[in-house]
């Protein structure tokens, strides 16, 4: 499964972008400050055994050093039982040859550069600089932070050696931005939490306004809440969503209006066609008015599919199928209950039950039988109306949800219909807040689905 570290969410991409940015800005500081304290370090131990090199090169120069230079290096024996003379033997060796390293010392190289670079700046002129790191006894570790490092240097064929500490702050330097990156991650996030949360709550709730059927018209306007911004398009959503009520209103009016005038014609010309003496000619002249008749009603029903007056309720959806099958058994069709659990859906049962319907009709028409069933999925209902034909191709499927599209070729409505019984369908699921599905069993036959949210 591929990993997928960028968040969708507004909130989660600002948290995001903003931890990254601070976790990067604190490596920064992490690597400029482990920068600051390693010169430092090598400021400190470095110039303080430069300090003692150069003086004692001075004074082996003026010979103030006479006899072993272990028992001479202090000065005359007098001062040497002096504290402070004692700590500088300690420290200071001097040899013809080079100063034997302990065991376990770790090499510096960096130090020994140091070194170097500061005895070129005091024109000491050093043949060899070396630096090592003493390791440090457990005991002492506690009461003398730091470790010891012995520097070596070799001027005028003479081995200077001194011991000097560095102090060793890593671990205090860790753990104070670890408590700082921390304080910051708190003192920047929670505010830009909350500001994002601000600006996501009414965008959550434009997302869910704009995605429910604008054809219901029984959505209020959304509160104008947020950042100016956010609350600029809320603003424009509502006038938006009000226009289209509007307009969805004035078409209703006028389908009432067109619908009212061509049945008034059609009425009349029925009642004049009962008047034509030939059988013939008057039984076709009927049937075409009254498959015009059929074709309007089905036309201002896929208009109005979406809308109208009726208001939801829950309907058990196992006394549907059953009531709507005994019907159609009443009327000589095939049409049987497969299996159904007990489920209820808010829906509008009038527009459910026509919905119905015409898939019961198309698969008894063309599929020999109709078989129905309720299924509960992962928050929905799904209802299933099988039929045992030849099934539909991909692209029939794709095309007969369409308006006026027939999977029979002919425009014969005995056979055919008008084509808008799928349309009907899908449109009255969609109105619902579910869809309409069509798809092929394995076995063979057809089965469409309807899928409605839970109540």
């Amino acid at each position: 499964m591929k990993l997928r570290l960028w968040p969708r969410s507004l909130i989660g991409q600002l948290v995001f972008a903003v931890a990254v940015m601070l976790f990067v800005a604190q490596a920064v500081n992490f690597a400029l400050l482990v920068r600051g304290q390693k010169q430092q370090t090598l400021a400190h131990g470095g110039g303080m055994a430069v300090a003692r090199i150069i003086d004692a090169v001075d004074r082996d120069r003026r010979g103030d050093f006479r006899g072993d230079p272990r028992e001479a290096r202090a000065g005359s024996r007098d001062r040497r039982d002096e504290p402070q003379e004692r700590e500088r033997a300690q420290k200071l060796v001097i040899s013809d040859a080079p100063v034997p390293v302990p065991t376990g010392a770790v090499r510096m190289p960096e130090l020994a550069d140091y070194v170097a670079d500061l005895l070129n700046e005091a024109d000491v002129s050093a043949q060899s600089v070396d630096a090592w790191a003493l390791p440090q006894r457990p005991r002492l570790r506690a009461n003398f932070p730091g470790r010891t490092v012995i520097v070596s240097a070799q001027i005028d064929r003479r081995y200077f050696a001194v011991r000097s500490r560095i102090p060793t702050g890593g671990n205090r330097l860790q753990g104070f931005l670890v408590w700082q990156t921390l304080s910051l991650y708190l003192l920047l996030l929670i505010p830009i939490m909350v500001i994002a949360w601000r600006a996501a709550a009414p965008l959550r709730d434009l997302t869910r306004a704009a995605r429910s059927n604008p054809a219901l018209r029984d959505a209020t306007p959304l509160e104008e809440e947020g950042p100016s911004d956010v609350r600029d398009l809320i603003i424009a959503f509502n006038a938006y969503r009000g226009r289209i009520a509007t307009m969805l209103s004035d078409k209703d009016r006028m389908l009432g209006a067109v619908g009212h005038d061509l049945r008034t014609p059609l009425a009349s010309l029925r009642v004049r066609v009962e008047q034509v003496e030939d059988d013939a000619l008057r039984d076709k002249m009927i049937a075409s008015i009254e498959e015009m008749a059929a074709m309007l009603t089905d036309i201002l029903a896929l208009a109005r599919s979406g809308a109208g007056t009726e208001g939801r309720e829950p309907v058990a959806l196992r006394g549907l199928i059953e009531e709507l099958a005994a019907d159609y058994r009443e009327r000589g069709k095939d049409v049987s209950v497969a299996a159904a659990v007990d489920a209820a859906v808010m829906a509008r049962p009038l527009l459910l039950r026509r919905a119905l319907r015409n898939l019961i009709d198309n698969a008894a028409a063309y599929g020999q039988r109709a078989r129905l069933s309720v299924e509960r999925g992962q928050g929905e209902v799904r209802i299933i109306v099988s039929d045992d034909g030849p099934g539909l191709t991909d692209e029939q499927i794709r095309t007969l949800v369409e308006p006026f599209a027939r999977g029979e070729q002919s425009r014969n409505r005995a056979t055919g219909g008008s084509g808008l019984g799928l349309s009907i369908a899908r449109d009255i699921a969609e109105g619902e807040g579910g869809t309409l599905t069509l798809r092929n069993r394995d076995g063979g036959g057809l089965d469409a689905v309807v899928a409605l949210p839970t109540a």
